[in-house]
């Protein structure tokens, strides 16, 4: 009889830990062209960013005109939605970014030669909320009548553009003139070291906290010290990253550079946490604790400034 109810517990306690791994969260992903591929085929913006000529990717037209680029995004889509991973269209969040004008911006600066504060990428990953961007380039080889792909793909942190994950590959030579048939026998091959390494970084994340940094400056007619006063942000930061990890880079009387702050993915409530949305506490705690009016801005989704001395 014992040993019985013990051979129930192992059961019980393997079938639980299966569906543990199989519940597992996975990250968001969202497939887009890479700079490279863009630059190559015309479809970039260029501006006048303050007497530097600017390029950026104009995502909208590629997706526009070039049918290749659907079908590719959506080969790919279908081989991450194959391993269960949560998608993001690139196509659709730009249909929700046209509405709200957000890539009229964009070329309203070009055209007048004003500088922009966020690229298109910047604002795309804004709205899509995905944790890792997947960027792809590829070519089309030919020898004769047989053709094949070549292709690299980028996994990138969306909060610091750091690469997490490759795979870069040929595939076989093939009579088939279908590109989406040629990238998917190209890149299947390598898709599942490619998304273990995905879900191994996403994993971290989920334990250690999300990368971001935190720069700090001054007006210049605040009249206090940063020097004197980065104690207590410090503290600030030892109390609400995860596990109290960061790294102080710089500090001096009206500068100040944290760097590593590992913030958590999700807030008290469970929704998704934005790097604005986290440091407000140290934003609030500044002005109310240290009557110190401030101003919070940010670049991207992973670097956020503070400006000390007023709005």
């Amino acid at each position: 009889m014992k040993k019985r109810i013990f051979e129930l517990g192992i059961l019980l306690f393997c079938l639980v830990t299966t569906l543990s791994f199989g519940q597992a969260k996975k990250p968001t992903l969202m497939v887009v062209p890479s700079d490279a591929w863009c630059n190559k085929n015309g479809y970039m913006l260029t501006y006048d960013n303050q007497g530097i000529e600017t390029k950026v990717p104009d995502y909208k037209r590629a997706v526009q005109e070039n049918t290749d680029l659907l079908l590719v995004i959506s080969t790919l889509n279908g081989l991450m939605a194959e391993r269960e991973f949560p998608l993001k269209n690139l196509e659709t969040v730009l249909k929700g970014l046209a509405n709200d004008r957000g890539l009229n911006a964009v070329r309203t600066s070009r055209d007048t030669g004003a500088s922009i504060s966020e690229s298109p990428i910047d604002q795309i990953i804004k709205t899509a909320r995905a944790d890792i961007i997947l960027q792809l380039t590829w070519t089309i080889n030919e020898m004769g009548p047989k053709k094949s792909v070549t292709y690299n793909l980028q996994g990138l942190d969306s909060y610091t553009y750091k690469q997490v994950a490759t795979a870069t590959g040929t595939g076989a030579q093939s009579f088939s003139t279908e590109l989406p048939v040629l990238l998917e026998e190209a890149v299947r091959d390598n898709m599942e070291d490619f998304t273990y390494t995905l879900q191994e970084h996403f994993d971290d994340m989920f334990e250690n906290g999300r990368e971001v940094s935190l720069q700090i400056l001054t007006w210049d007619d605040w009249d206090g010290d940063l020097d004197d006063l980065s104690f207590e942000i410090e503290d600030w930061l030892d109390a609400n990253t995860v596990e109290g990890r960061f790294s102080t880079t710089d500090v001096t009387e009206s500068y100040a550079l944290f760097e590593q702050v590992r913030m958590p993915l999700f807030n008290e409530r469970g929704r998704a946490l934005a790097a604005r949305n986290f440091f407000r506490g140290l934003s609030k705690m500044l002005a109310d604790d240290y009557q110190t009016p401030n101003k919070l801005a940010t670049e991207g989704l992973g670097k956020v400034t503070l400006i000390l001395g007023g709005k």
